[in-house]
C-alpha cells in the first residue's frame, strides 16, 4: 500500500498543477474577456496557497518516504476548502463551477478507502452548504435584486445542495464497489496463478524424481552389487565389512528416497476417493511415526461420519505435517493434534512445542526444498506437497508461528464435496465433484 499511495500522490500533484493553470485561465478569461470584474487579489491568493502547498509536497515526496492515506486525504480536503473559497468570491452557489466538488469526491473514491472518502463527502457537503450562508454576488449584479432573486430560487438552490449530496453518495458507493470488485478479482487471479505455479512445480518435481530414479537406478545397483561382493571377501577386516554394509544400507535409503519422491509428487494422481472414518485417518497418520507416543490426539465432532478422500495421499500429507511437529518439539515435549468437524469442512490443527519460526523463515514455509532441518532429516517437501494436495481438494493450509511459542499448522478440506484435480495440469480435470460415499 505504501507504493500505491506514493503513486497516487504523484498523480495527485500533477492533477493539482493542471487545476491551478485551469483556474488561473478561467479567472483571467472571465475578468478580461467576459468583462466580469472579479476580486483578483483574494482569488489569486487562494490559487497561490494551492501552488505553495503543491510545491512543498513535490519537494517532500522527492525523498523515499512512507506515504500514508491520511496525507492524501489532507491534500484533497485542502483542495475542497480552496475550491469553496474561490466559489465564495465568485458567486457562491450561483457559480456553475460548484459542480467541481464532484470531481474531488470521485477522485477520493478511487484512491481512498471508504471511511476517508465518506469523510471528504461530509466536508464537501458542509463547504457547499456554507456558500448559501455567505458569499460575494456575481460581479455586476444588483445587491437588492440579487437578494430578491435568492429568495425566489432558494428552494432550487437547496435542491441543488441535496442533489449534490445524493450524487456524491452514489458516486462513492458505486466507485468503491467497482474498486472492491476489481481488487477481489485480482486476488482471485493471484490465487489462481499461485495454484498454477505450485502445480507446475509439482509436475517438475514428479518429472525430476522419475528421471532421477531412472538415471540413478543403474549406478546404485552397481554400488550395491560391489558392496555385497566386498562383504563376502574373507580378507576384509570386521571394520571394513561394517563399512560395506553401511554402503549397502545408504544405497537402499537412496532408492527409498527416490521412490518416495516419485510417489509424493503424484500421490493423488488417479487415486480413487474412498470413505474413511476420522479415527482410521488419524491412526494411519500416526502409524510408523517415531515418537508417536508424544502425540496428543483429540477428535471433535461425529467420529462415525466417514469422509470421502484419497486415503493414501491425504494420510501421507498429514503424516508429513505431524512428523515436522515432532521433529521441531524438544525431546519428550507433546504435540497436539486436533481433528474437528465443522459445518462445511474438516479441520486438522497440529501444534508443536518448538522454538517457533522467525518472520523471514515463515514467509518461505511451503517452498519446495526449503528446510531448516539438519542435513539428512528432511528435503523440505512435506508442507509443499500437503498444500498442493489440499489445493487440489479445494482445501487450505495455513501456518502460524511466533518465535519462542511454537508453530501451529491448520489444514482444512471440504466435508461434503471434494474437487478432484489432476496434479500434472494447471486446473481441474473435468471439474468433477465427488460426493461423500460415492
Amino acid at each position: 500500500m505504501r507504493d500505491a499511495h506514493a503513486i497516487n500522490l504523484s498523480w495527485l500533484l500533477r492533477l493539482r498543477w493542471g487545476a491551478v493553470v485551469a483556474q488561473a485561465v478561467l479567472i483571467l478569461g472571465a475578468h478580461f474577456a467576459l468583462e466580469m470584474p472579479l476580486p483578483l487579489v483574494p482569488l489569486f491568493t487562494t490559487i497561490g496557497v494551492a501552488v505553495l502547498s503543491n510545491a512543498a509536497l513535490g519537494m517532500w515526496s522527492r525523498r523515499p518516504r512512507a506515504v500514508h492515506e491520511w496525507l492524501l486525504w489532507g491534500v484533497m480536503a485542502l483542495d475542497v476548502v480552496l475550491l469553496t473559497v474561490l466559489l465564495a468570491f465568485s458567486g457562491g452557489p450561483f457559480n456553475p463551477f460548484s459542480t467541481l466538488y464532484l470531481v474531488h469526491i470521485a477522485l477520493a473514491a478511487v484512491v481512498l478507502r471508504a471511511r476517508w472518502t465518506w469523510t471528504l463527502v461530509a466536508l464537501g457537503l458542509g463547504c457547499f452548504g456554507a456558500l448559501f450562508v455567505r458569499h460575494l454576488w456575481m460581479p455586476g449584479a444588483d445587491a437588492h435584486a440579487a437578494h430578491h432573486h435568492m429568495d425566489a430560487v432558494r428552494l432550487h438552490l437547496e435542491g441543488m445542495w441535496a442533489a449534490f449530496g445524493l450524487a456524491a453518495a452514489v458516486i462513492v458507493y458505486f466507485v468503491q464497489r467497482v474498486t472492491r470488485a476489481l481488487a477481489e478479482r485480482e486476488a482471485e487471479l493471484e490465487a489462481a496463478r499461485a495454484v498454477t505455479a505450485r502445480n507446475e512445480k509439482l509436475a517438475a518435481l514428479a518429472t525430476l524424481a522419475a528421471g532421477a530414479a531412472h538415471e540413478l537406478s543403474t549406478p546404485l545397483s552397481t554400488i550395491a552389487v560391489v558392496a555385497r561382493e566386498l562383504e563376502r571377501r574373507g580378507e576384509l577386516t570386521p571394520e571394513s565389512r561394517e563399512d560395506a554394509q553401511l554402503i549397502r544400507q545408504q544405497v537402499s535409503r537412496c532408492r527409498d528416497i527416490l521412490v518416495q519422491m516419485a510417489a509424493d509428487a503424484g500421490a493423488s494422481h488417479g487415486e480413487a476417493f474412498v470413505p474413511l472414518a476420522p479415527g482410521t485417518l488419524l491412526d494411519g497418520v500416526l502409524e510408523g511415526l517415531k515418537g508417536r507416543e508424544r502425540v496428543r490426539v483429540a477428535l471433535q465432532g461425529p467420529a462415525a461420519e466417514p469422509m470421502s478422500v484419497p486415503a493414501r495421499a491425504l494420510t501421507h500429507a498429514l503424516r508429513g505435517v505431524v512428523k515436522n511437529a515432532l521433529q521441531a518439539s524438544p525431546e519428550g515435549a507433546p504435540v497436539q493434534v486436533v481433528l474437528l468437524r465443522q459445518e462445511a469442512h474438516w479441520r486438522l490443527r497440529v501444534e508443536d512445542s518448538g522454538a517457533g519460526m522467525a518472520a523471514e523463515v515463515l514467509a518461505r514455509v511451503g517452498e519446495p526444498f526449503f528446510t531448516t532441518k539438519p542435513q539428512g532429516e528432511g528435503m523440505g517437501l512435506g508442507l509443499f506437497l500437503a498444500r498442493a494436495l489440499l489445493d487440489q481438494l479445494g482445501g487450505t493450509l495455513e501456518v502460524r508461528s511466533v518465535p519462542g511459542q511454537g508453530t501451529q499448522v491448520e489444514l482444512t478440506w471440504p466435508a461434503r464435496a471434494l474437487r478432484q484435480f489432476d496434479p500434472l495440469s494447471s486446473g481441474p480435470s473435468g471439474a468433477s465433484l465427488l460426493e461423500p460415499g460415492a
